[in-house]
């Protein structure tokens, strides 16, 4: 009798962890499930950084479909690419993750979701589309690899997932809710701003005279007649040309000592004084400053007065929205990308 009841007691043990143990798996019915409901947001548009039904790019899509399945996953493509267990591609199965490399940058930088017979689905320029894995011209030779996320666990950090959430798919140190991230991600889209090669923009980083005058005229493709003179500017450096068209243009002009100052970091008031030689902000203007528009740290006599009122008229970042400018505050890539977003709109 004792030795019956011992037999009953495993018994209902052993069918009580069943569900426990599958739930945290993705079954095979799960993952046609997966796929038909990411084919079913066929058409969704494009939107950078979204991860709504009102637009996704293209990690946010991923992270949509799979979270509908109680999946938690990484932000970017890049992190995506970690989780999961790698597969051959004549195994692919529909619901698995499929990469891509060197898009818009190095590495994998793009995720989409198999769906049968070559056909995978993700969030592309164009919306949400199809394409084939072995005859699309653009996507089969960039195909890096597949992941199946048979073994991923549904508890996932939501301290990870909040902060991933909030990061730019570009550049995974660059929040969607900064300021300036419009500014950067239009001027990195047209080659004017470039991130690092960690894949990082490092925001809050100061820029120097050189790195300006390049990023500058990266838009404005100047050209001098003279090559540079400067000091501290060797004629086969990488700015010297640059460098050498803003002097001669009159908008970032060299020391009288005949050094350019190429690593001397850049303030605010000369970037506000640069942008608008550049761009002419004061002209957009036509000459008039609100008073709500003017900082509580600029005196009327400074020399680069009428031009820091004047971005701060026609910020359309917010960067430059406060009460005070600091003149000799070293300005950041952020503010730099700011300064230049705002100027070349009005151009």
């Amino acid at each position: 009798m004792e030795k019956r009841v011992i037999q009953i007691l495993m018994a209902v043990f052993l069918i009580s962890t069943i569900p426990f143990i599958s739930s945290n798996k993705v079954s095979a019915a799960t993952s046609n499930e997966i796929a038909t409901y990411a084919e079913n947001l066929y058409g969704t548009p494009y939107k950078f950084g979204g991860t709504t039904t009102s637009g996704f790019d293209c990690s946010g899509y991923i992270r949509y479909v799979f979270n509908k399945f109680n999946i938690s996953l990484p932000r970017t493509s890049e992190d995506q690419f970690r989780v999961g267990t790698s597969i051959s591609k004549d195994n692919l199965q529909p619901g698995d993750l499929v990469f891509f490399a060197n898009t818009y940058k190095k590495g994998i930088s793009h995720t989409g979701i198999y769906l049968g017979n070559n056909e995978f689905i993700s969030a592309k320029s164009r919306g949400v589309q199809k394409a084939n894995l072995k005859t699309d011209p653009y996507w089969a030779p960039k195909y890096a690899g597949a992941k199946r996320l048979s073994n991923v666990n549904v508890a996932f950090d939501p301290v990870q997932v909040k902060s991933a959430e909030q990061m730019s798919e570009v550049f995974n140190d660059l929040s969607i809710k900064h300021p300036a991230f419009e500014a950067i991600i239009a001027l990195n889209k047209i080659g004017v701003i470039t991130g690092y090669e960690d894949s990082t923009f490092k925001p809050e980083k100061l820029i120097t005279r050189g790195q300006a005058a390049a990023m500058i005229n990266r838009e404005l493709k100047l050209e001098a007649s003279t090559k540079v003179t400067f000091k501290d500017v060797a004629p086969n450096h990488q700015f010297a040309a640059d460098i050498a068209a803003l002097n001669e243009a009159g908008i970032l002009e060299g020391y009288a000592t005949g050094e350019f100052g190429i690593n001397d970091k850049l303030t605010r008031a000369h970037l506000a004084a640069i942008v608008d030689r550049a761009f002419n902000l004061k002209g957009q203007m036509n000459g008039e400053v609100q008073a709500g528009s003017k900082y509580n740290d600029v005196p009327t006599s400074h020399w680069a007065t009428e031009a820091i009122h004047a971005l701060k008229t026609l910020d359309l970042t917010k960067v430059f929205q406060t009460k005070s400018f600091n003149i000799g505050k070293e300005a950041t890539r952020a503010e730099f990308a700011a300064a230049v977003f705002t100027a070349k709109s009005y151009k």
